[in-house]
């Protein structure tokens, strides 16, 4: 699909506020409502607007501790890629699972209440995953505030 300013504008201010009105957003990006409705539809269809989401405080829910977590699989055969994949999937507190490139295979970003915590889920969970030849961790003492994805994105390209 084809973007213009517009498109980008939607986009970038959906991100960034998801419960935005079509109204609103409509007079904030100059279109009626009803042409709004079809740009946000057409986005969707083409699936550069993939969903609508909520920030959540996790430390307000008592998930003190972020952790990436670098792990080293035995083999890289795809179909063990597979497999440790399906498995990250059922392990509560992992919020994202990458297959990097370098001297490791997988980064996952891990939500936990406190050490003790993550102890707890490297030792039941993290250690018993298939394949798993070495993991090593760290954990974050301060998150950086960023932009929004469509303004990292487009940058001065946005309205």
């Amino acid at each position: 699909m084809q973007t213009d300013r517009i498109d980008l504008a939607i986009l970038n201010h959906l991100s960034a506020h998801a419960r935005t009105s079509v109204s609103e957003l409509a007079a904030r990006v100059g279109l009626s409502q009803s042409a709004c409705t079809r740009r946000i539809q057409a986005l969707e269809a083409a699936g550069l607007l993939r969903g609508y989401g909520a920030r959540i405080d996790h430390r307000a829910l008592g998930f003190k501790v972020i952790a990436l977590v670098d792990i080293k699989l035995g083999t890289q055969v795809e179909e063990d890629l597979a497999q440790f994949e399906r498995a990250i999937g059922a392990i509560d507190g992992i919020v994202e699972c990458a297959l990097v490139s370098g001297s490791q295979d997988y980064r996952l970003k891990v939500l936990c209440r406190d050490l003790d915590d993550y102890e707890r889920l490297h030792r039941e969970h993290l250690g018993r995953l298939p394949g798993v030849h070495t993991i090593s961790s760290s954990f974050v003492l301060r998150a950086v505030p960023t932009r929004s994805e469509a303004d990292a994105l487009f940058g001065e390209r946005c309205p």
